[in-house]
């Protein structure tokens, strides 16, 4: 089935991106030394943040076919401790600010922390991509209402320390859908604008591989919500699972995962591996834009 065109008004700026018939990527820079997927651009802790390699790298994704980039500076794999706010703030704004004085393309942020969110607005960050968004206080989507940013609200229960402990579901689309949608109306009661809502399942936050499995077939239900859908399966541990790979093994797992979801109603996909993954969704929008 195409994909119906739509416009996600990205931010207050009159920036726009079209979804439908081409699926979007939205590409990865980790800011971190312990990212599962092991290509954190950090070597230690406390590692100088060399922004000029972060912008190289970056412009390399973009060159690959990436639409947007997001910057990471808190691993959220399982298990995952937080990162203090300093930390989290020195790792990410002055990687935000060149990458958006630099790039033509808008920038994310994944962060769950305010003063990181609001500081990288301040550098001209697009979207807020809050792994805790469904449970988010009133304060910080008042603020992303306030930038008029976007904002990627995503399924989780818990945090990353303690989610695999709350995979329990009796139906676990219907529960995603149930809380996901509780979470997008908060959203909208706050006053931030529906062409600004992405809504994310959260493939690999409190779910099993045989629940995220599950939840990727049944995709299209998400329609429901009618917003655009973000799915993010890169590299990830069901991957493993089925193949028995470590995460630098899952290339092909990812774009298997990447070609389901599209499928099943992806807009956008979130990726380690944007060459590869963009020309694996050349055929599979060619596929779901073929006339019968």
């Amino acid at each position: 089935m195409t994909q119906q065109r739509s416009l996600l008004d990205l931010d207050a700026r009159g920036r726009v991106l079209t979804l439908g018939r081409e699926t979007r990527i939205m590409g990865i820079l980790n800011c971190t030394p312990d990212s599962f997927s092991a290509d954190g651009l950090l070597r230690s802790a406390k590692g100088k943040i060399n922004t000029a390699a972060c912008l190289r790298y970056a412009g390399k994704l973009v060159d690959q076919g990436a639409d947007i980039i997001d910057i990471g500076g808190e691993s959220s794999r399982p298990g995952a401790l937080s990162v203090p706010l300093e930390e989290e703030i020195r790792r990410v704004v002055p990687v935000a600010g060149i990458l958006a004085r630099k790039l033509k393309v808008p920038i994310s942020v994944d962060t769950s922390k305010l003063d990181v969110a609001r500081r990288c607005l301040d550098a001209g960050v697009s979207i807020i991509n809050n792994i805790r968004a469904g449970r988010a206080a009133a304060g910080f989507l008042r603020m992303v209402r306030d930038y008029g940013a976007s904002i990627v609200i995503m399924h989780m229960r818990g945090s990353p320390a303690t989610m695999q402990s709350m995979a329990r579901y009796r139906d676990v689309v219907n529960e995603v859908i149930a809380e996901l949608k509780i979470s997008v109306e908060k959203c909208l009661e706050i006053g931030i604008k529906k062409g600004r809502i992405i809504v994310d399942p959260g493939i690999g936050f409190a779910k099993t591989a045989e629940q995220n499995l599950e939840l990727i077939n049944h995709l299209d239900r998400l329609n429901v919500l009618r917003l655009p859908i973000l799915l993010g399966t890169s590299r990830k541990s069901f991957i493993g699972k089925v193949l028995r790979h470590d995460a630098a093994g899952r290339l092909m797992g990812t774009a298997a995962t990447v070609t389901a979801g599209v499928l099943r109603g992806a807009h956008i996909v979130r990726v380690h591996d944007v060459k590869e993954i963009k020309e694996t969704l050349k055929i599979t929008d060619a596929i779901l834009n073929a006339r019968s």
